[in-house]
């Protein structure tokens, strides 16, 4: 994939999931291959929670065959947030605003305004596909009602800077960052990403707290580590954890 992007892109007014339609055509891409539906009628976050999916909002994925090993493959949620903030930088000429939240969301004033899903089907086979989807409230969020407590509330492009910007146009920033991080991670490894991504990182240095399954730990955001794991400060000592939500 080059710096300028590199790679195709199929545009549908509505799709159940851009996730599911990019495994759907994955067998006929010969390249990467962005797909940008106006409307999700089934689009998903984290944990197949429902992602809400207006007309003006970034529907997005991006169709990967990826070779190297899951773990590696994993440090593309890197690669995305990296991207995608630079993409709203550039577009807004805002770069105080936007910060990135472990695992793979992205902040807007200091609510989300974008997250990020990586689901993968056969990696290690002869035809292993990574489906990289993004979803961006350019114009609307969800009701703050609607996310859990002590999640980050949701918030809108247009309501946090009263710029309005079009899937398209953001997809057209979108690609060719991803593709210059991209190289970066294949040229460099994941040290200048995990450079950067702290550099951005929302709370770094405050106590959070790590849900993973039933348990919650909390502890001060150290770091994040070569792996991507977050180092959380606990009082007796360092923790690694790989997965989990955080909440602030």
């Amino acid at each position: 994939m080059s710096a300028e992007g590199g790679a195709g892109r199929i545009v549908l007014p509505e799709i159940d999931s851009t996730n599911a339609e990019g495994f759907r055509r994955a067998p006929g891409l010969s390249r990467p291959t962005w797909i940008l539906a106006g409307i999700q009628t089934a689009g998903r976050g984290r944990r197949a929670r429902p992602w809400a999916s207006p007309r003006g909002n970034f529907h997005g994925s991006l169709v990967l065959k990826p070779a190297e090993r899951a773990e590696t493959v994993a440090l593309r949620s890197f690669v995305a947030a990296l991207a995608l903030r630079d993409a709203l930088v550039r577009l807004t000429g805002l770069p105080g605003s936007f910060a990135l939240k472990w695992p793979n969301d992205v902040l807007c004033n200091g609510g989300k305004i974008a997250g990020i899903l990586l689901e993968s089907q056969g990696l290690g086979s002869r035809d292993p596909v990574l489906c990289i989807g993004i979803g961006v409230n350019l114009i609307a969020a969800p009701d703050p009602s609607m996310v859990e407590p002590g999640a980050v509330p949701p918030v809108s492009l247009l309501q946090e800077t009263g710029l309005r910007i079009l899937p398209e146009t953001l997809l057209d920033a979108l690609a060719p960052a991803f593709a210059a991080w991209e190289e970066t991670l294949q040229t460099q490894g994941f040290a200048p990403l995990r450079t950067a991504w702290l550099a951005h990182a929302a709370r770094l240095g405050e106590t959070i707290r790590a849900r993973t399954g039933s348990e919650t730990r909390e502890g001060r955001f150290e770091t994040i580590d070569e792996n991507g794991n977050l180092i959380l400060r606990m009082k007796d000592g360092p923790v690694a954890i790989p997965a989990a939500e955080v909440f602030f």
